[in-house]
């Protein structure tokens, strides 16, 4: 940089950053800012032109009073004819001037952009630095444009020196950040490459910031820079702090660089040539060496930049995941700095042995630390290192220490930061469920998970274990019996009481053999957390007390009687109010035989992901739940006979399996409105997208309050090309859904579902001419012994005529044919839909 002359000192400069530190107000300095602006408004506008030293001293003074605070809404031409100074002061103001103040939308920009081609071209490096940099510092798209072709040019060129080639490499990273679409490498990406054996140790710290990047985005055309960074980094390792004496920190060569050449060999797979890999395995091997010398320098400066190369080697050995000795190593190394009295190191080595617990080869290496890791967990200070021990825990945990690892952690529960507490319920809940062998230790620890943190127990763990108490019939009675002596407590969490309702409402027949939990002191205990909850518990315990009177009819009255008191039929609240009075009245005429059919126990929830999993998979930072962990899970989690997402809705449980549904109720989401969005489908579509597996798509046919679809607007998209009847009877070998038949006057779609001996069937039929249908009748055939095994019913009647105009160019209908398995009786009814 050339040095600045006696008279670059800018006495008007000077004189006015002192006036503005001397003001004893705000007022008073506005007041000499104003005065300030008009000056120099003044000596823009005149007559006389102002040379180079008067422009630039003006333009820092608009630089500084914008750096104040104020807005400077002028200046910006003058700023852009320094670019053609020759001096390099002016010429460095006017670009700073630019960088800080000139928005990439500026209307100057192609000026400015003239002026930096012809720096770029002068081949003076001071000036092409300066260049590069106000590129770099403005990013705009109109740049990247202009000069995204030229700057890897001067990258690889030989005669370029190598400051212009750090700024170069640094100013194509932040073009390509802005604008990767505009920096296409293409004959420069193998020059740009070997930049890694440039001699220049400043070049490769800038090129290989830029190769990690674009390594990142297209690995696959980068990839030979692995085999240069290998032996760069061999060459860093194996030299003495003497060898690199300009770039050696606190007696530790080339820290930057060394992490920057770690960082860019984690974006690719272990070297498959046995060599590079033996060389870098060498260097890995001899960084963790270097670990176990003692310290060159008592700094904290060499114990940082020691420190920083070692994490980015482990970071890399866990990234590779094949080098058992590596992994041992790397963990006994993070082993020692969990009790380092520098609290970064501690955090630092517990988030690295999260990753590590991860691995097959270290995972037992890292369990052999989990004392030091409970006691971080009780006594450190800082709460962000707590919240890393525990995510070791939760990370290192499996079926050999599962029952320690939950006690710890319930233990820590009750003084945990409220900030992580949500959390660490989530991971006891899961660490439970996944390692459960016995299921009554399972129930124990969620109602004891309860007790502790209910109000951090999100909806997902209580369903959850209510899903897994369903599923689980040999856990049924013991967790009645735990969760009547659980609300016994006086003070009793809402969720317990939630808990609690469900399960005595549909297994505490399980425990009424004992005078203790008799009936009627089932229903006093529950009934008496009624009125300190919220309206959807109250909401569950309403449908818990119908329960009872199907599995307890000595308490009819008595629950009759809650039921017809005011504070329920005429509750404020309309759910509150409609369940007493539909309980009330259910209870009232429904023989025993309907009120034991429509109340039965809930069916068995299928398997599927846990909510609760997919729940902690949301959270983000590094406490969340890794994808190992989740593929582990789904592994393990199938041993647990639970996994719905949907919750134990009040309102299925009041109603669970009905036998003989209503004709017009909803059962498989035939009358489900679309999708937000959903683009209206042709008529010849309509009848198709009804049997997708996807479900109906009824976008173009509301339905009405009285069940029917309502008009759709017409549509000219011709009809789907028919099929073989046997093709399509083929479809249903693999599918439950589709078309049964098709051909030029009808369409005959059929739906179904099925569970365990449960199934439900419905027929749809399209009218695919342009005429109206007079009549139509169905009739249902079960040829040889099936007829035997029927309980028949008659039939529905005709389907109504429909008029061309009133449903567009194609008349639909559909008849809902429902096949329910009772015990192997097959009960068939036919009811109009629409």
């Amino acid at each position: 940089m050339p040095a600045v002359s006696k008279g670059d000192g800018m006495r008007g400069l000077a004189v006015f950053i002192s006036d503005i530190r001397n003001c004893k107000s705000k007022e008073a300095e506005i007041k000499r800012i104003n005065k300030e602006l008009a000056n120099i408004r003044s000596k823009f506008k005149g007559d006389k032109a102002l040379d180079g030293y008067s422009k630039k001293k003006y333009v820092c003074k608009l630089l500084f009073i914008f750096l104040l605070g104020h807005d400077i809404d002028f200046g910006h031409m003058e700023a852009v004819n320094l670019l053609s100074s020759n001096k390099y002061t002016e010429k460095q103001i006017g670009y700073l001037f630019i960088s800080v103040l000139v928005n990439s939308n500026s209307e100057l920009i192609r000026l400015i952009n003239n002026a930096i081609k012809n720096d770029l071209s002068s081949r003076n490096p001071t000036f092409m630095c300066l260049a590069l940099h106000c590129i770099a510092n403005v990013g705009s798209r109109e740049m990247a444009e202009a000069f995204a072709s030229e700057i890897p040019r001067i990258l690889v060129a030989g005669d370029t020196m190598d400051s212009v080639k750090q700024s170069a490499a640094l100013c194509l990273l932040r073009l390509y950040k802005t604008s990767p679409d505009l920096v296409l490498m293409g004959e420069w990406t193998s020059r740009v490459v070997h930049l890694l054996n440039d001699q220049h140790m400043g070049v490769v710290t800038a090129a290989i910031s830029l190769i990690t990047c674009l390594s990142q985005k297209n690995p696959d055309e980068f990839k030979t820079c692995v085999s240069l960074a290998v032996s760069r980094l061999s060459r860093i390792v194996s030299s003495a702090s003497t060898d690199l004496q300009d770039y050696t920190y606190y007696f530790v060569p080339a820290p930057w660089l060394s992490c920057k050449l770690l960082r860019l060999l984690q974006c690719y797979p272990p070297p498959e040539d046995g060599a590079v890999k033996g060389r870098l395995v060498e260097c890995l091997e001899t960084i963790l060496n270097k670990a176990q010398e003692p310290p060159k320098s008592k700094k904290v400066q060499h114990s940082n930049a020691k420190n920083a190369i070692l994490f980015e080697a482990i970071s890399l050995i866990i990234h590779y995941d094949s080098e058992p000795n590596l992994l041992v190593r790397a963990c006994n190394q993070l082993g020692q700095f969990l009790q380092h009295r520098e609290t970064n190191l501690r955090y630092l080595a517990l988030e690295s042995m999260c990753t590590l617990a991860s691995s097959e080869f270290s995972h037992e290496a890292v369990k052999t630390h989990i004392e030091t890791v409970i006691n971080a967990l009780k006594t450190e200070r800082d709460v962000s290192v707590r919240q890393r021990a525990a995510d070791l825990l939760y990370a290192m945990c499996d079926r050999s220490n599962a029952k320690q690892i939950v006690a710890e952690m319930l233990s820590y529960l009750e003084t945990a930061d409220y900030s992580i507490r949500e959390e660490m319920v989530l991971k006891v809940a899961i660490l439970a469920e996944k390692y459960a062998v016995d299921y009554s230790w399972y129930v124990d620890t969620i109602l004891n998970l309860i007790r502790i943190a209910g109000d951090y127990v999100s909806e997902e763990v209580w369903y959850r274990v209510i899903q897994i108490v369903i599923n689980r019939d040999d856990v049924q009675g013991y967790a009645a019996k735990t969760v009547f002596e659980a609300l016994q407590a006086p003070a009793c969490h809402e969720n317990m009481v939630k808990v609690g309702g469900y399960i005595l409402g549909e297994f505490g027949n399980l425990i009424a053999g004992d005078p203790r939990s008799s009936p009627l002191v089932q229903f006093n205990l529950l009934h008496s957390k009624f009125h300190l909850c919220s309206v959807p518990t109250r909401a569950l315990l309403l449908s818990a007390y119908i329960k009872f009177i199907n599995l307890f009819p000595e308490t009819k009255a008595t629950i009759q009687e809650v039921l017809r008191c005011d504070s329920q039929i005429r509750n404020s609240d309309v759910e509150l109010q409609q369940r007493a009075v539909e309980y009330l009245k259910l209870s009232s005429i429904a023989s025993t035989d309907v009120l034991a059919t429509v109340l039965e126990e809930m069916p068995p929830f299928p398997e599927r992901e846990s909510s609760i999993l997919a729940k902690l998979k949301k959270k983000k930072g590094p406490g969340a739940v890794s994808v190992t962990d989740l593929e582990d899970s789904k592994r393990e989690g199938g041993e647990l006979n639970g996994g719905g997402e949907r919750g134990p809705d009040t309102s299925a449980m009041a109603a669970s399996n009905a036998s003989t549904p209503s004709p017009s109720a909803d059962l498989l989401g035939i009358r489900a409105g679309p999708p937000v969005g959903t683009a209206p489908t042709s008529a010849g579509s309509l009848l198709v997208d009804v049997f997708s597996e996807a479900g109906p798509a009824a976008s173009s046919a509301a339905v009405n309050d009285d069940g029917f679809l309502s008009s759709a607007p017409p549509s000219e998209d011709p009809a789907p090309p028919l099929s073989e009847a046997d093709e399509l009877l083929n479809k249903f070998v693999c599918k439950n859904n589709g078309v049964l038949f098709e051909n030029q006057l009808l369409q005959i779609g059929i739906k179904s579902e099925y569970r365990q001996n449960l199934g439900r069937m419905y027929l749809f039929y399209g009218n695919k001419t342009s005429v109206q249908f007079a009549s139509f009748t169905t009739t249902v055939s079960c040829p040889g012994e099936l007829q035997s095994h029927i309980l028949s019913f008659p039939l529905a009647g005709k389907y109504k005529s429909v008029r061309r105009d009133a449903f567009g160019p194609a008349s639909y209908f559909a008849f809902a044919h429902q096949y329910i398995w009772i015990k192997n009786m097959l009960t068939i009814a036919s009811t109009i839909m629409c």
